[in-house]
């Protein structure tokens, strides 16, 4: 291993404060939005579900989040009630109800984090196209490895 290499508690230790740098921006964004951290993660869910096509039940975004039925409700009350999301009847199955989020929420959600996305790119951009292999390959086993603890420590 050369000097510059970090060993692997380096980088764990970085790993840490690339989080808690992140969930500091994070915050500020909840700060400026009236909106605690379970909120901020549905809204992230809701996303990711809308990135990849996929219809997001009240159900579903409770499961993902480990809430209750009842949590989830009120979840979805607070979060519609802020104009961030609202509830739709599927376009499938009018017996459903699906959660969107809404053009306001999306717009506020570019503008904030807009300038982290360009500074990433920058950053990501820096590196070959081999090294952007490896970092995806670091970070995709990185996110089972955390699943993993996660499920060992009794979740």
């Amino acid at each position: 291993m050369t000097p510059d290499t970090p060993d692997a508690v380096e980088l764990m230790i970085m790993m840490r404060a690339l989080n808690v740098e992140s969930d500091r921006f994070i915050e500020r964004f909840a700060t400026l939005h009236g909106l605690h951290r379970t909120d901020l993660n549905a809204l992230v869910v809701i996303l990711d579900a809308d990135r990849v096509g996929r219809p997001l039940t009240p159900g579903a975004l409770g499961i993902a989040l480990h809430l209750s039925p009842p949590a989830t409700t009120a979840l979805i009350n607070r979060l519609e009630q802020a104009g961030h999301v609202e509830r739709r009847r599927s376009t499938t199955d009018r017996r459903k109800v699906e959660v969107v989020l809404n053009e306001q929420a999306a717009q506020l959600a570019r503008h904030f984090f807009t300038p982290l996305a360009r500074h990433l790119t920058k950053v990501i951009d820096a590196f070959t196209p081999e090294e952007r292999r490896v970092i995806g390959r670091f970070l995709e086993s990185s996110i089972k490895a955390n699943t993993a603890a996660r499920l060992e420590a009794g979740e």
